[in-house]
């Protein structure tokens, strides 16, 4: 039996691996959740698993958790979500938690020696030269987004340094051929209108803006040690291969599979065993043809904003990171229009003097300096 610690059950990420759970009561036990602030949702999640151990990060809400769970036990703060990471009665931390907030309880749950199931990109963005060191065998972080599960399946088995370059695919998200000008003009729903994925708020508003295929580059030069300059973004708008690993003799292994998120999250619980699929298998027939094309880089800036921090280094990922979180929030609340985004980051990044952190501390620090600076630009 593998018990599981959701951080983040009640978003898109977290709802998914408790569905994924369900579905394999012999096999996982859902042993402790953690939320921002939803407090019915987590109440009936934990009613529904059973979970003993339940963290809410928005302090004021723990009264009335408290009084819907009277026989759970009940934490709250950012510090206690983090905490359930290194919880003694979880195998697996699925950290699901959105932003750099997650950071915490990646460090926790491989400093304590668990699984981390990772869907928390932002903990590498941000500290990726600080988290990865913490891994200490093969399956201590297992990659929950798509493109990197995919990536991880790709290399089972296969020498690292015979790795010429990763592919990583992307949709295109809703706006996929339009032109500058006409993004401009774009609405929050719109924007939240994905073609293929269903995902919370802010990585479908990364996903339409290409910020969240820059933000997977940096995480895939963390997770799998490859340069930037090997890394290439392709637009495939069937999102049909989750991406693709090419080595030195030419050869290239693609990961296909059906666009449900349940399959990586049920990969990362499971490795290295496989579990029936949720969902029925991918009829080739019916998708016909699979296009690929470049990413329009003038329409979308925010991606090589992105891998501009990346290639900068230090501190430089945090600093971006942060300033597009307060931006793409802004926009969601619609503060700013939809190409202030890149407007927003760039602004930050120009200002940012980047440094190696040696420290969670230091990271943070940045977070908050650059996250004032951006709401001052706004």
């Amino acid at each position: 039996m593998i018990r599981v610690a959701v951080l983040g059950s009640t978003g898109s990420i977290g709802q998914q691996t408790i569905d994924v759970a369900q579905r394999y009561p012999d096999r996982v036990r859902v042993v402790a959740l953690a939320a921002n602030r939803s407090v019915e949702r987590l109440a009936e999640q934990a009613a529904a698993t059973g979970a003993a151990h339940v963290a809410i990060a928005d302090a004021a809400s723990a009264d009335h958790l408290r009084t819907l769970l009277p026989d759970a036990r009940v934490s709250a703060g950012p510090d206690a979500v983090a905490a359930l990471a290194g919880l003694e009665d979880a195998d697996v931390v699925v950290n699901a938690l959105v932003g750099a907030a997650g950071l915490r309880a990646t460090v926790t749950a491989l400093e304590c020696g668990k699984r981390l199931a990772l869907a928390n990109k932002e903990s590498l963005v941000v500290a990726g030269d600080l988290v990865m060191p913490l891994v200490r065998s093969h399956d201590a972080l297992v990659p929950v987004d798509s493109e990197h599960s995919a990536i991880f399946q790709c290399l089972e088995g296969e020498r690292r340094d015979r790795v010429a370059r990763i592919w990583l695919t992307a949709s295109g998200g809703p706006f996929r051929g339009m032109s500058a000008n006409e993004i401009a003009q774009v609405t929050v729903e719109q924007a939240l209108r994905h073609p293929r994925w269903s995902m919370g708020p802010k990585i479908t508003i990364d996903s339409a803006t290409l910020m969240n295929k820059g933000l997977e580059a940096i995480e895939a030069h963390h997770l799998f040690g490859v340069s930037y300059d090997r890394i290439a973004v392709v637009v495939h708008p069937q999102s049909c291969v989750h991406s693709m690993v090419e080595f030195s003799d030419g050869s290239v292994k693609a990961h296909l599979g059906a666009t449900d998120m349940r399959i990586p999250i049920q990969y990362a619980l499971s490795y290295p065993d496989r579990w029936d699929a949720p969902v029925p298998p991918v009829d080739f027939a019916a998708i016909g043809r699979l296009d690929f094309e470049e990413p329009d880089r003038v329409a979308f800036p925010c991606l090589d904003l992105a891998l501009q921090a990346g290639a900068s280094g230090g501190t430089m990922p945090a600093a971006m990171n942060a300033a597009n979180e307060v931006a793409v929030a802004a926009f969601l609340e619609r503060r700013i229009g939809f190409s202030d985004i890149p407007r927003v980051i760039e602004t930050v990044m120009e200002r940012h003097e980047p440094f190696r952190a040696s420290t969670v501390d230091e990271v943070e620090a940045v977070d908050a300096w650059a996250r004032t600076q951006a709401a001052g630009i706004l």
